[in-house]
């Protein structure tokens, strides 16, 4: 746990968060005044707090309309969403660890979070490729192939509500996208392909092909890519790389649950 000393912590949150320990670790739904009694807590305090939460569906009222409670579908989601979150980098390493060791090149997972993509696997290749990329960063969506992947995805309003018009984007390479017609332009080619090139637009001597991933139920929450130095994306390797990241992302998919079209990709570990 870290360590909390010097901030301070918000009494009303630790009391939310000890009734719904309570309701975790019991077998039956309880009532207000048995919540209190097992929590310590006033039971004024307990009943306002229980309020809250059955207002958010952090609590329901079981059967419905009772005075008793339990624990509500509020958590479930939550708790998919972080369970998720842990399949896609435990599952994307694995699957990353094994395109690369196919390719010989960089491969990355990244997820999409506003205007901004964020790293949550990568495997360098046995050449060291040096990109600006890590686990754990961040960079501007647009200037990544990743970031296309997952950008293509959006619906317009989406689209022009994250890069409003009129917009300049940032630029890292005098090959960086700065227009927003430009990117847009660009994003129906990816939609179209299928699948997202950047030559050049984050480092100047490095290109990179992804391919986006979806969940059980289809929506694309990642993308897979393939970083190596230009020189080495001739037309040959770079239809090599682009149905690797295809059948990577794919791969990726059908571990998250996605029922779709599966991959043809075996992984080397298995």
């Amino acid at each position: 746990m870290k360590d909390s000393s010097t901030k301070r912590l918000v009494p009303a949150v630790i009391r939310a968060a000890a009734i719904l320990e309570t309701l975790r670790t019991s077998s039956t739904a309880l009532t207000s005044a048995a919540i209190a009694e097992s929590t310590g807590l006033p039971r004024t305090t307990v009943h306002e707090l229980v309020h809250t939460l059955l207002h958010l569906s952090y609590v329901v009222s079981e059967p419905e309309g009772s005075l008793t409670y339990q624990l509500g579908p509020a958590l479930l989601t939550l708790g998919y969403r972080y369970q998720k979150g842990l399949d896609l980098a435990r599952e994307g390493h694995e699957v990353a660890t094994s395109i690369a060791t196919e390719s010989g090149d960089t491969v990355q997972i990244a997820t999409l979070h506003g205007t901004e993509v964020l790293y949550v696997a990568k495997v360098d290749s046995a050449s060291h490729v040096r990109l600006v990329s890590d686990v754990g960063g961040r960079l501007p969506a647009h200037l990544t192939a990743v970031g296309k992947a997952l950008l293509s995805s959006l619906t317009g309003d989406d689209l022009r509500a994250r890069f409003p018009e009129g917009v300049r984007l940032a630029a890292l390479t005098p090959n960086s996208i700065t227009e927003r017609d430009v990117l847009f332009r660009d994003l129906e080619k990816v939609r179209q392909a299928g699948v997202a090139f950047e030559f050049r637009e984050s480092n100047p001597d490095v290109g990179c092909v992804a391919a986006p991933v979806r969940d059980r139920a289809g929506n694309v929450v990642a993308a897979l890519s393939i970083a190596a130095l230009m020189t080495r994306f001739g037309p040959e390797e770079t239809a090599q790389r682009t149905n690797l990241a295809k059948q990577g992302a794919a791969e990726l998919s059908h571990r998250l649950g996605w029922p779709g079209e599966g991959s043809e990709f075996t992984l080397r570990s298995k």
